[in-house]
């Protein structure tokens, strides 16, 4: 193989894309390690304590992940190092199986001054996740947003250092497609106005405010202003969330994916407003919503491009109100009902019921 050059060499490790067989490769010599390291694009960090032995290999990663541990001096040397990087994921866990709900084991290893290394030495990056990360606030985040001129992605999620001043920032970026501020408690009203008014209105397709308890019926009315909007989570966003705040959403014509759980103060006069007004639709999930009734429900009957209704712990939905929507609304093709109204629908009804849509029990 002393015959090939890096060059050739290079092209041939390309087409490898298994981890394990990209590490075999780099051990059959010198030059076969230096080249596999100089076409490695993706990078994942669980020692980060080791950083600086092995990253100098690596020079033109395009990914970089690593989980707990990561500090700032490492982050730092990373952006030394890795200029070229387009995906930065700070969330990396080693136990895959854990769930959302243990999103309160936040993190606290790394902070402002490693994001802003960040920010400055990697200004191609189109994706940064910084989720749970408690030592991050509005210096690192706003160092990001105006040093990275196209930042698409930007995952926030249990930050709950971020405030208004940051989202004020990032209102004004020109690129942001997708925001997380899930657990971001510390948002309000203002800040929601903030992306609402500026240029980021016309770029957002997605955007996460789960548990963000802290926003009325008043910043989410400002929403209805961002026009290119598919995706938004509003799920326990607390009882000053209403159908005022409802019916303005409702003016987004653009949702595909809408999330209201546990809001307890929204009712039929939302969904009728969306049902009519959002007609590209795709999901909703109403979960917690107890003053929703079969009226809401049924407004969906017709619609033409809903595929997934969400429904468990709604009270006030009968059997024969899930029944008339599932044969009315031919796009459906996934229902959660509580488990609770299982017990009520004949065994019939559920067979014939599963052979239109999947039929999901919580």
């Amino acid at each position: 193989m002393e015959t090939y050059g890096d060059d050739e060499l290079g092209l041939v490790l390309k087409r490898v894309l298994s981890h394990q067989d990209r590490k075999s490769c780099s051990e059959v010599c010198k030059q076969w390690s230096r080249v596999e390291g100089l076409t490695r694009s993706s990078l994942r960090v669980l020692e980060p304590e080791f950083l600086t032995n092995f990253l100098p290999r690596f020079p033109n990663l395009a990914i970089f992940k690593a989980g707990k541990g990561i500090t700032d001096s490492n982050l730092e040397y990373v952006a030394e190092i890795c200029q070229n990087l387009q995906i930065l994921n700070l969330n990396l866990r080693q136990a895959q199986s854990v769930c959302d709900e243990f999103e309160e084991l936040c993190l606290d290893d790394v902070g402002d001054d490693g994001i802003s290394a960040i920010a400055i030495g990697c200004r191609g990056l189109s994706s940064v996740s910084l989720r749970r990360r408690k030592g991050i606030g509005n210096v690192g985040v706003i160092a990001l947003i105006k040093s990275i001129q196209n930042l698409r992605v930007l995952d926030l999620a249990w930050c709950d250092r971020i405030t208004d001043q940051a989202l004020e920032v990032m209102g004004d970026a020109n690129s942001l497609q997708v925001l997380k501020l899930h657990g971001c408690s510390l948002v309000t009203d203002l800040g929601l106005a903030s992306l609402a008014t500026g240029s980021s209105s016309r770029t957002l397709k997605t955007l996460g405010l789960f548990g963000c308890d802290r926003i009325t019926d008043f910043g989410v009315a400002f929403l209805q202003q961002m026009y290119c909007l598919e995706e938004l989570n509003l799920s326990e966003c607390g009882p000053k969330v209403t159908d005022n705040g409802g019916v303005a959403i409702a003016a987004i014509c653009t949702l595909k994916r809408l999330n209201f759980s546990w809001l307890i103060n929204i009712s039929d006069v939302t969904l009728l407003a969306i049902a009519h007004n959002c007609q590209n639709l795709v999901a909703i999930d109403i979960t917690g919503c107890e003053l929703i009734t079969g009226l809401g429900i049924r407004s969906f009957s017709m619609h033409k491009s809903l595929e997934v209704l969400k429904l468990v712990s709604c009270y006030n939905i009968f059997i024969d109100d899930v029944k008339q929507t599932v044969l009315e609304c031919q796009s459906l093709r996934h229902v959660r009902l509580d488990k609770g109204l299982r017990g009520w629908m004949p065994i019939a009804m559920q067979e014939n019921l599963s052979k239109l849509c999947r039929l999901e029990w919580r």
